[in-house]
C-alpha cells in the first residue's frame, strides 16, 4: 500500500509539473486585446513569460519568443542627424551644425523627416524579415551632453556648450522624432549620455567625473530635465563613466533619486553599449559581472545594450541578489514602448505603418537638408567685404584636402545616399558660364606632401579667388573606436588643424599677398572649435561649415556667391589657445564656456557675421517684477543693409547682485527671424522665471531680490554699437524653486 501511495504522489507531482509546463507553452495572448492600455498589455505579456524569456528581452538584441508571437527586435538604432548605419537616408548637418542654426522649429521639421524615413525603412525591412541591428524604431539620439572642452572628439554630436540652447534643440528633436499621434509613437528618442559626460574618450570606461551640485544643476542636467519633463522622451541612456563615484548605469542618485523620483520619468533606461562590463572591470565598483548586473537592476536600468544581462541575471536571481519581481518591474516599461510603437497591433491600426520607403531622401527632405546647411554655416571673418564674390569674377581656384571629401559632409553617426554634394560640386554647379574654375587638392589631410613638387600654389596664384577647404573629418575627431586616424581615441591633443594644412594656407597667401585684388577664402569643416588664430590672420574670409550634410556643397556655394546671406551663430566659444582653459579632465565649470570664462576668446559664443546689418531699438520690458514671474521682452529689429537675411536675436541675462557664484551671463531666450532689406519687425521673447534664479550656498535654487541686466542683440553684448540694446529689471522678494 505504501508503494501505491508513493506512485500516486509521484504521478501527482508529474501531473502538476505537466500543467505548469502546459501553462507556459499555451499562452492566453490576452496582451493582444487593443481595448486595454499599453501598460496593462505589457504587464499581461510579461506575466506569461518564463524567467529565461524575460531576461532575453532585456538586452538590445532581444530574441524572438515564438510561442507568444513576439518577433526578434534590436533596440539599437541611430539617428543623430539622419538615419544612421542602416540604409539610404537624408544626411542633415551634424548636430553641432544644427546647434549653430539656433532654430528649434527647423530641428523639429528635420526629425519629423527622420522619423518618416525611419518608419519607411523599418516597414520595408520587416517585409524582408530584416530585424538586425539599426533596423528598429528605438533610436539612441539625441546627444544632449555639454561640449565643455574643444578637445572632446564627440562634441560634434552635441548642440554646443550652452545648456539652454541644448535644451531647446533637444526638446524639438524629441518632439519631431516621436510624432504627434495621440496613441502611437512614430519612433522613440533617447537622451544620452546621462550624465556629466564629455571626455576624455581615452578614459571614458573608468573615468570618475567629479562635479559640484551647482555645476550639476546649472550645466550638466538642465537639458536632460527638459527632455524628460517637457518632451516626454521615451528613453534615457546612462554614460560609461562614473559621476561623483557612482557608475552612471548603476547610479541610485542619477537613475532613482533624480530621474525617477524628482523628474517623474516613466520610460526606460538603457546602458551605453557594454557599459555594465565597465562597472566591475574598470570602475572596480563590483567584484564581478553578476554583481554589476544586480546593481544595475536595483538602480532601475531596464535595458542592457550588450550581453551582461543575458549572462548574469539568472545567476543573480539564483544567488538572491535580485528577485524575479525586480525583473518584471523593469521589463514592463520596455514592452510598453514596443506597444506604443504599434509593434503588436494590427497593421491598419497605426497610421505610421503606411509610410513607404519612397520617403527616404525625397526632394522635400533634400530641400530641408539644404536649408539647414545654409542656416548652420557661420561667417567668421569677412575682410573688406570679400564675400559675397564680385560679379566681375573671372577665375576661381578650389583647393584643399576637403574640397572633394564626402567625409567632410557627414561627421560621425551618418547615413549614406548616392547624391552627396561636396564643396567642389556645389561651387562648380553655381559658377556662372564664362568664369574659369580649377581644382587641385594641394595638400594631404594630416601629413606633409610626400612629393615636394607643388603645382597647386602656383596655379592658385593666377586666380582672382582661392577657396581653400580645410579642416578635420570623423577619422580625426569622433568616438573611441571609429576615429582611426586619431592618436587619442577620437579626442585631440590640442585643438589645432594638422600643421600641413596651416603651412599650405601660408604658401597660398605668400603667392598672392602682393596683389590686394586676389582673395583667399578659407572654408573650415570640423565638429569642434578648432584654433582659428593663424587662419584668421591668413585668410580674407573664413566660413565655418561644420559637417554640413548632403547639401553642404550647394549651401556653401550659394553663400559664397551671395545667393543667400550667412546667418549661423557659433554654439561654442573659440578660445585663442588651450592655455585659456582648465585641464581636460577637470569637470569644474569655472573658466569654461562663455558663461564662466573671464578671458577674452578669439570668437565668442553666439558670434556670426552677415552680409547685411541690423539695428536694435525700442526695448520694452517691465522695470520691476515679483520673484517667480516670467517676463516678456520686446524689441524692434531693422535690416539696415542691402540684402534679405535671417538674424538670430539673442537675449542674455546677468545677475548683478548675486549672493552666490553665478554665470558671467547666460542665454535666456533666442529667436531666428527673417528680415527683408529695410524691414522692421517687433520681436517678442519670453524669459522663464528660472533664469532669474541661482543655486545658493546651501545648494538650493532660489530667486533673490536684486538687479538683473538684460541684453538683446545678434550675439553677446558689444558696447557702443547698434547691434544690441540693454536694460535693467529689478526683482522684488524671494522665491524657492526646484533644482
Amino acid at each position: 500500500m505504501k508503494r501505491v501511495f508513493t506512485l500516486i504522489a509521484i504521478f501527482a507531482l508529474f501531473y502538476s509539473a505537466s500543467l505548469t509546463s502546459l501553462a507556459q507553452t499555451t499562452p492566453t495572448k490576452k496582451y493582444l486585446d487593443t481595448s486595454l492600455s499599453f501598460e496593462k498589455r505589457a504587464e499581461i505579456l510579461v506575466s506569461e513569460m518564463t524567467l529565461d524569456e524575460k531576461i532575453s528581452q532585456m538586452v538590445n538584441d532581444a530574441k524572438a519568443i515564438d510561442r507568444l508571437g513576439i518577433p526578434k527586435y534590436n533596440w539599437w538604432s541611430e539617428c543623430l542627424h539622419g538615419m544612421a548605419r542602416s540604409g539610404k537616408a537624408t544626411i542633415f548637418p551634424q548636430a553641432v551644425g544644427l546647434g549653430a542654426t539656433f532654430d528649434p522649429a527647423l530641428m523639429k521639421q528635420i526629425t519629423n523627416c527622420i522619423s518618416d524615413e525611419a518608419r519607411g525603412f523599418y516597414n520595408s525591412a520587416i517585409k524582408r524579415n530584416n530585424r538586425g541591428i539599426y533596423t528598429g524604431l528605438t533610436f539612441y539620439s539625441p546627444n544632449v551632453n555639454i561640449f565643455r572642452d574643444p578637445r572632446w572628439g564627440r562634441g560634434q554630436e552635441t548642440y554646443g556648450e550652452d545648456p539652454f540652447l541644448t535644451s531647446r534643440m533637444g526638446v524639438a528633436f524629441v518632439e519631431g522624432l516621436q510624432g504627434d499621434d495621440p496613441k502611437y509613437m512614430k519612433a522613440a528618442a533617447c537622451a544620452k549620455h546621462y550624465a556629466v559626460h564629455s571626455g576624455p574618450e581615452k578614459f571614458r570606461h573608468g573615468f570618475n567625473a567629479l562635479v559640484s551640485t551647482r555645476d550639476l544643476y546649472e550645466t550638466y542636467l538642465p537639458a536632460f530635465k527638459a527632455l524628460v519633463k517637457e518632451a516626454k522622451v521615451e528613453s534615457v541612456m546612462g554614460a560609461y563613466n562614473r559621476t561623483n563615484g557612482e557608475p552612471c548605469c548603476a547610479s541610485p542618485t542619477l537613475l532613482k533619486d533624480i530621474l525617477r523620483n524628482d523628474w517623474g520619468f516613466k520610460g526606460y533606461v538603457t546602458s551605453d553599449c557594454e557599459a555594465l562590463v565597465d562597472i566591475y572591470k574598470h570602475h572596480k565598483y563590483a567584484s564581478n559581472e553578476v554583481e554589476s548586473a544586480a546593481l544595475a537592476i536595483h538602480s532601475g536600468l531596464n535595458l542592457n545594450c550588450g550581453s551582461t544581462y543575458n549572462r548574469s541575471l539568472k545567476k543573480a536571481v539564483n544567488q538572491g541578489l535580485i528577485n524575479e519581481k525586480d525583473i518584471d518591474k523593469l521589463l514592463i516599461p520596455l514592452m510598453t514602448t514596443r506597444f506604443k510603437l504599434g509593434l503588436f497591433d494590427p497593421e491598419e491600426d497605426c497610421k505610421y505603418n503606411k509610410i513607404s520607403a519612397d520617403v527616404v531622401n525625397e526632394p522635400s527632405h533634400r530641400e530641408l537638408a539644404y536649408k539647414a546647411a545654409v542656416e548652420s554655416m557661420v561667417l567668421m571673418k569677412n575682410k573688406d567685404n570679400t564675400l559675397p564674390l564680385k560679379q566681375d569674377l573671372k577665375y576661381i581656384y578650389v583647393t584643399g584636402p576637403l574640397a572633394t571629401s564626402v567625409d567632410a559632409m557627414m561627421g560621425n553617426y551618418f547615413g549614406v545616399n548616392g547624391d552627396i554634394k561636396t564643396y567642389l560640386e556645389g561651387l562648380t554647379s553655381r559658377t556662372p558660364n564664362g568664369v574659369s574654375i580649377q581644382y587641385r587638392q594641394g595638400v594631404l589631410l594630416e601629413q606633409a606632401n610626400i612629393n615636394p613638387m607643388d603645382w597647386a600654389t602656383g596655379e592658385a596664384a593666377k586666380a582672382d579667388v582661392i577657396v581653400a577647404c580645410v579642416g578635420l573629418t570623423w577619422l580625426l575627431e569622433g568616438e573611441e573606436g571609429e576615429s582611426i586616424a586619431s592618436r587619442q581615441k577620437g579626442d585631440m591633443t590640442d585643438n589645432s588643424l594638422p600643421q600641413c594644412q596651416i603651412d599650405y594656407l601660408k604658401r597660398l597667401k605668400e603667392r598672392i599677398v602682393s596683389d590686394p585684388d586676389k582673395k583667399l577664402i578659407v572654408v573650415v569643416s570640423a565638429g569642434s572649435p578648432v584654433n582659428l588664430k593663424e587662419i584668421n590672420e591668413i585668410a580674407d574670409a573664413v566660413i565655418y561649415a561644420w559637417y554640413p550634410g548632403e547639401e553642404g556643397g550647394d549651401a556653401l556655394a550659394d553663400i559664397i556667391y551671395g545667393n543667400v546671406s550667412p546667418s549661423g551663430k557659433t554654439p561654442l566659444t573659440f578660445v585663442k589657445s588651450l592655455d585659456q582653459l582648465p585641464d581636460f579632465k577637470n569637470y569644474d565649470m569655472e573658466g569654461r564656456t562663455y558663461k564662466y570664462m573671464n578671458k577674452e576668446p578669439l570668437f565668442p559664443f553666439g558670434y556670426g557675421l552677415s552680409y547685411t546689418t541690423f539695428k536694435y531699438e525700442d526695448l520694452i520690458m517691465p522695470k520691476t517684477i515679483k520673484a517667480g514671474e516670467n517676463v516678456t521682452v520686446k524689441v524692434d529689429i531693422t535690416n539696415t543693409g542691402n540684402m534679405d537675411s535671417d538674424e538670430v536675436v539673442q537675449l542674455y541675462i546677468t545677475d548683478d547682485e548675486a549672493s552666490a557664484p553665478v554665470p558671467v551671463r547666460q542665454l535666456a531666450a533666442f529667436k531666428r527671424v527673417s528680415l527683408k532689406k529695410g524691414e522692421t519687425k517687433t520681436i517678442s521673447l519670453n524669459v522663464d522665471k528660472v533664469k532669474f534664479s541661482l543655486i545658493n550656498n546651501k545648494n538650493k535654487r532660489e530667486i533673490e531680490p536684486g538687479s538683473f541686466t538684460i541684453s538683446l542683440g545678434g550675439g553677446q553684448p558689444v558696447p557702443s554699437t547698434d547691434s544690441y540694446v540693454q536694460g535693467t529689471i529689478t526683482v522684488k522678494g524671494h522665491k524657492s524653486l526646484e533644482l
